[in-house]
């Protein structure tokens, strides 16, 4: 309908679709909802999530960039490194090089392909010490997307993200608001209509109190930061002993997922 019959999902947890979870427990995320915009309901639409938390660049170049070559769709969108720059010491320049890698590799051969800018994370403390790191990281993938003619998604723009209400509690992925504004985007950026726009404004709510926030800080420490730290220094991922949720090109079926511009919940 829109000149895409076939997508391939390419990436790490935030591709996966985590915290957007789904009644039996699975996720669903931006790349879900994106696939069903892009489907309007046709059953020849064809789509695949290669992405697994937890991956970093050169596991998904050398894992699951070589699988959508050989499924050869029309379209692949890639998410890719905000696993590596976290990392300190990191060479985020080295990082980008790679990611460039990719995307020559799927557009010679004739791939649309999307990309996306990390978020800012202004808004999140702790988390938002790492805007410089994204910052530059941002830079090298517009640039590679101008050098090669793909298109870019850039979440560092998009005001909605800016709002805590778009992130989990993990500060690293987002809501099922955030996910579906972000499939939302994509669609625009891509030239794809849809009924909602990913602009709408957050229902007006009171500002957290400073109490809260600290509260709030000392409880994503215990949970979310001291467990990532443990795992990194063993050389654990979270994606360990996982497999992608959908590895094949197969036909999106009704069932696959809920309608992607369900409204938001307030």
């Amino acid at each position: 309908m829109f000149g895409f019959d076939s997508y391939v999902a390419v990436g790490d947890s935030f591709t996966e679709g985590l915290n957007d979870e789904l009644p039996d427990g699975s996720f669903r995320g931006f790349a879900d909802r994106l696939a069903e915009i892009l489907a309007g309901g046709r059953s020849d639409f064809r789509y695949a999530n290669t992405a697994l938390r937890g991956k970093m660049l050169a596991e998904i170049v050398d894992e699951q960039i070589p699988l959508a070559l050989e499924f050869k769709p029309d379209l692949v969108t890639l998410c890719a490194g905000g696993n590596d720059i976290v990392v300190p010491g990191v060479d985020v320049d080295a990082v980008a090089a790679r990611f460039e890698e990719a995307v020559v590799a799927l557009r010679a051969a004739g791939i649309t392909v999307a990309v996306y800018t990390g978020p800012d994370t202004k808004v999140m403390s702790v988390m938002n010490r790492l805007r410089g790191k994204v910052a530059i990281y941002n830079a090298h993938v517009r640039a590679i997307a101008d050098r090669h003619g793909a298109h870019v998604v850039d979440l560092w723009s998009m005001d909605a993200l800016h709002d805590l209400r778009a992130w989990s509690d993990d500060r690293l992925h987002f809501t099922p608001d955030g996910h579906r504004r972000i499939a939302l985007r994509t669609a625009e950026v891509l030239g794809v209509p849809t009924s909602q726009d990913w602009r709408e404004p957050w229902p007006a709510e009171p500002e957290p109190t400073w109490i809260s926030l600290r509260r709030s800080d000392l409880e994503w420490t215990r949970t979310h930061l001291l467990p990532w730290i443990r795992r990194h220094l063993r050389g654990e991922s979270l994606g360990d002993g996982l497999t992608p949720k959908r590895p094949r090109l197969d036909p999106l079926r009704p069932s696959d997922g809920g309608l992607v511009e369900s409204q938001p919940t307030p």
